[in-house]
């Protein structure tokens, strides 16, 4: 039974805030391992412009989620996805505990926000139960799940060695893609990740996630980059491509379990801030209101010691 991992991440763009990638996992039965999982699962799940129902809504995150648009779609999808945790510091520690401990030097960050924020507990388990039912009928195994968060400090620290924000990409990415190999069976892997702006040649980045492994490239282009890497316990494919989380059901999960984790620490990271600012606005730091916000909290940042560089993302 072979895997499919899909590759997708939230928060790169801003000034504020971390970044956080995220990876996911299925193990299909081999006469699925092409299919489009949205048809295959499709009495759980739909994508976003599909007749609207009761379904999980799987798509880009940004389809799902926008301030205007609410909150309870994405929270629901991803919720039944990952097993359930009271508050957002367990529900950390189970997706990304690597990371846990520069996380909990931040200033901002508490981790006590009760989980579920908006979607009740029963609707979760009837979306989840509808979840379960589907996947084994199909003979679908959802397994490994993780997050890589990046913290302003460490982003700044990757820029600072690299001169290069793109090592904060290929840094997570080999982080994810390392601690998959170690923790899934040794069988056929499929990866695919959502393709970042111009780039089309990925070897060098793929060597350095495939340290054991020897890196081919089959193709390398504006639409498609795909690799395979030999010499490992098992058989991996590498397929980069723009707007992955359109074809892919695994990068799209993955596209919305960044996001939502991403917004959850905003919410922290605002509620600090405002804690100091009674009547601050709260930012979701991309850099137009980043600079605003960053202008209001610059004198407390002074006040309490508070070096403006493990806030502000230089980049």
């Amino acid at each position: 039974m072979p895997w499919q991992i899909g590759i997708d991440e939230a928060g790169y763009g801003p000034n504020l805030g971390p970044f956080v990638m995220t990876l996911v996992t299925c193990r299909l039965p081999d006469d699925l391992h092409d299919a489009n999982l949205w048809d295959v699962l499709k009495s759980s799940v739909r994508r976003f412009d599909d007749r609207a129902d009761d379904r999980l809504i799987v798509a880009d995150s940004k389809q799902v989620y926008s301030p205007a648009r609410g909150w309870a779609d994405l929270e629901k999808t991803v919720g039944t996805a990952l097993p359930p945790a009271p508050a957002l510091q367990s529900f950390l520690q189970y997706l990304a505990a690597d990371d846990m401990p520069l996380l909990r030097k931040e200033a901002w960050y508490i981790g006590d926000t009760p989980l579920p924020t908006e979607v009740s507990a029963a609707d979760l388990a009837s979306a989840s139960a509808g979840w379960r039912h589907a996947s084994e009928a199909a003979g679908i195994a959802w397994g490994y799940c993780r997050s890589v968060i990046v913290p302003a400090p460490r982003f700044n620290d990757l820029i600072d060695r690299w001169d290069s924000k793109g090592a904060v990409l290929g840094v997570a990415f080999t982080e994810l893609v390392e601690r998959c190999l170690k923790a899934t069976a040794a069988e056929p892997t499929r990866f695919v990740i959502d393709k970042h702006g111009g780039r089309n040649a990925y070897s060098a980045l793929l060597q350095h996630a495939f340290v054991d492994g020897n890196v081919w490239a089959e193709t390398e282009g504006s639409q498609r980059s795909v690799y395979r890497v030999e010499g490992l316990d098992r058989k991996v494919s590498v397929t980069f491509m723009p707007k992955a989380d359109v074809e892919h059901f695994t990068v799209a999960l993955a596209s919305m379990i960044s996001k939502y984790v991403r917004e959850l620490l905003m919410r922290e990271f605002n509620r600090y801030w405002q804690t100091h600012l009674p009547g601050l606005a709260p930012t979701a730091g991309y850099p137009q209101d980043a600079v605003r916000y960053f202008d209001a909290i610059r004198p407390v940042l002074a006040k309490l010691g508070i070096a403006e560089r493990l806030v502000w993302r230089c980049r």
